[in-house]
């Protein structure tokens, strides 16, 4: 599919984290086990089945707003994401992550050609700072969002406005490129009236979700987003 504007007309670049410029191998799964099991909820259970088969359903939501809608109440929610948060951040610390190959180098290509880039995030803070600990990215990207920082979390726009707001790095919602690899990536974009909103198949959803939740693009990675906004 192609976009109404021309891609390379892109200022700022708003980019996922896990599953777009980060490989986490499966660590969201993991820690949530260890939620569910904070919770009550035993491993092969019936009820633990539907609960995971949600949590993959909801890849790139904010995870406060999938434990509100799992556990129902907010204090079992508040409890389910604190040990999520705790659980993922130990397994960063223990070296289970790194960039997606050509993850590091597209973001210096967009900054070497002038346009801002954004990192936001579905998880907490104090997750996403680990996350940048972990891979030295604190002074990669001009900014980085989570949820807590915009109000709302995907599928809402707010992450991608207020990079837009927070950077004032264009005029033109229309000169906003986002990439990600869940359908909530893609339907943040287009609410937010991204140009070029992008799919790639390095994470949690396929070419055909991505699709029909609006990509404009369906990529094999990030790595090869500076050539469809002509940063060479």
């Amino acid at each position: 599919m192609t976009s109404a504007h021309t891609p390379h007309a892109a200022e700022l670049v708003v980019l996922d984290m896990a599953g777009t410029t980060v490989a986490d191998d499966g660590l969201v799964e993991r820690a949530f086990d260890a939620a569910a099991r904070h919770l009550g909820v035993v491993p092969g259970s019936d009820e633990h089945t539907a609960m995971l088969d949600h949590v993959r359903a909801t890849m790139g939501e904010s995870k406060i707003s999938v434990f509100r809608h799992l556990f129902g109440d907010e204090d079992a929610a508040q409890r389910a994401n604190t040990a999520f948060e705790g659980a993922y951040g130990e397994l960063v610390g223990e070296g289970l992550i790194a960039p997606v190959p050509g993850a590091r180098e597209a973001i210096e290509a967009f900054t070497a050609a002038g346009l801002t880039t954004v990192l936001t995030t579905g998880f907490a803070r104090v997750t996403q700072d680990a996350i940048l600990d972990a891979l030295g990215w604190h002074d990669l990207a001009a900014l980085t969002l989570c949820p807590a920082d915009a109000g709302r979390g995907r599928p809402y726009p707010d992450m991608v406005l207020t990079a837009l707001l927070r950077t004032r790095a264009t005029h033109d919602v229309a000169r906003i490129a986002v990439a990600g690899d869940t359908s909530y990536d893609m339907l943040s974009g287009r609410r937010a009236g991204a140009s070029v909103v992008a799919g790639v198949l390095t994470g949690a959803h396929d070419a055909a979700r991505l699709t029909e939740a609006g990509a404009t693009h369906v990529l094999g990675s990030v790595a090869e987003l500076p050539a469809l906004l002509g940063v060479v």
